[in-house]
């Protein structure tokens, strides 16, 4: 019986032992655990950076077509915090709407009320106009808001054979200055709602212009 156990021990312990020829070396495992990092330090500057950051030291990414997407996401990323920042609830827009409007209202003319107030929608890619009928020397001071999304816009002028550029913009969500109409005609606004959706303007008017006119 003792010799039984004997054998039985001795079987369990080759069988548990493993073949040494067959186990990697130091420096195999060396070689493997360098192979891992330089593998792993590949696909995070290679392939992690350009897709996620648009950040592309290699090249590769840009090869690859992985810089760009990661640019896009960036960008998107960028623009949810703007959004964010600018539409984050209902309730909490309303606030910021009445805040900018009423930084409008402290500026130094603040005691001259706004004589008129225009209101629109713009639904997904359409468009409006909005001038002021005004003479040469005329002064008009405007303040705008942008709700539910940003939007375009390009102020101009012309009129008497004349025309000018006042300012443009793209994505924007608010506005504020004056314009000094050099010659008598339509100054004012072309809108378009670039976004995916409605955005709802809100523009204040005051000073010397004798019509309002918005055509679509």
């Amino acid at each position: 019986m003792q010799l039984i156990d004997r054998m039985r021990d001795t079987m369990q312990l080759t069988a548990e032992k493993p073949d040494p020829a067959i186990l990697p070396t130091p420096r195999q495992l060396r070689r493997s655990t360098i192979a891992a990092v330089i593998g792993a330090a590949f696909i995070g500057v290679g392939v992690y950076l350009p897709a996620e950051y648009g950040i592309d030291p290699t090249g590769a990414g840009n090869v690859l077509g992985l810089t760009e997407m990661g640019e896009i996401k960036q960008q998107l990323a960028r623009e949810a915090a703007e959004d964010e920042l600018i539409h984050g609830g209902g309730e909490q827009s309303s606030r910021l709407v009445d805040d900018i409007f009423g930084l409008f209202v402290g500026a130094a003319h603040a005691q001259e009320a706004w004589t008129d107030t225009e209101t629109f929608t713009l639904a997904p890619d359409a468009a409006t106009e909005i001038k002021l009928v005004m003479e040469a020397g005329d002064v008009a001071e405007y303040a705008w808001v942008a709700e539910g999304g940003r939007i375009n816009f390009d102020l101009h002028a012309h009129g008497d054979g004349q025309s000018v550029d006042y300012d443009r913009g793209r994505g924007a969500t608010e506005g504020q200055g004056s314009i000094e109409a050099p010659f008598p005609g339509e100054h004012g606004w072309f809108w378009r709602n670039r976004d995916d959706s409605h955005v709802t303007v809100t523009l204040q008017l005051r000073g010397a212009y004798s019509e309002i006119v918005r055509s679509e």
